[in-house]
């Protein structure tokens, strides 16, 4: 019978001969070894990563081949509905003793702008708009009056920064700006306010912009 037991993990084979000793074999695998085959696999899982388009935010995963495929023609002209703000600290409060992550829904558009530009869709043939309303106005405020009422900078600014350059549409809805006190004078340069966020709605998708569900 063959004292030698064989171990074989991610393609290296691990090999203890065991000698009888009082007529019990007894072999120890080296601590090495038994912390090899313990050690979660994390580093083989992939990671998202961000960019082209977006780098502040918006991590993709890549996909090479995938099996639903897009007609080569496809015009991606969505519109986003922005409806829940990054949770802050009440007014005059502490300011958060860690970073926030931006608004998550605005990430989201980062992630379809970033993963699209990866696949080798045209830049021209993605047209992205947000229509903005509810707790997701305070969002679009400038560092300066974001830092008076919540004692830190404006999260999401460095990403509707970049979502602005790259040519995507930010609307913040006039009903909100009236009511919740987002004025128009204090919001990031670029970002425009429409009557309504139905209002806004509306005219996009009758210019041809699809609502995107999530």
């Amino acid at each position: 019978m063959s004292n030698t037991i064989s171990i074989q993990r991610l393609g290296v084979r691990y090999r203890a001969v065991s000698p009888r000793s009082n007529g019990l074999i007894m072999r120890r695998i080296p601590r090495l070894a038994l912390l090899l085959l313990a050690a979660p696999l994390t580093a083989l899982v992939a990671q998202p990563t961000t960019g082209p388009v977006i780098t502040s935010s918006g991590a993709v995963f890549d996909v090479p081949n995938p099996t639903f495929q897009a007609p080569a023609n496809h015009e991606y002209n969505v519109v986003f509905e922005v409806s829940r703000g990054v949770e802050m600290p009440a007014a005059g409060s502490a300011a958060p003793s860690v970073a926030l992550a931006p608004n998550e829904q605005l990430n989201t558009m980062a992630r379809f702008l970033n993963m699209h530009a990866r696949a080798g869709v045209p830049r021209e043939r993605v047209k992205l708009a947000a229509v903005v309303h509810g707790t997701a106005g305070k969002d679009l405020l400038d560092d300066a009056t974001f830092r008076t009422r919540y004692g830190s900078d404006n999260p999401s600014g460095p990403l509707i920064r970049e979502l602005l350059d790259a040519g995507v549409r930010i609307i913040l809805c006039g009903q909100t700006s009236m009511g919740r006190d987002v004025p128009r004078d204090k919001l990031i340069p670029g970002v425009q306010v429409a009557l309504s966020a139905m209002t806004a709605m509306s005219v996009l998708q009758a210019e041809g912009y699809r609502l995107n569900p999530w």
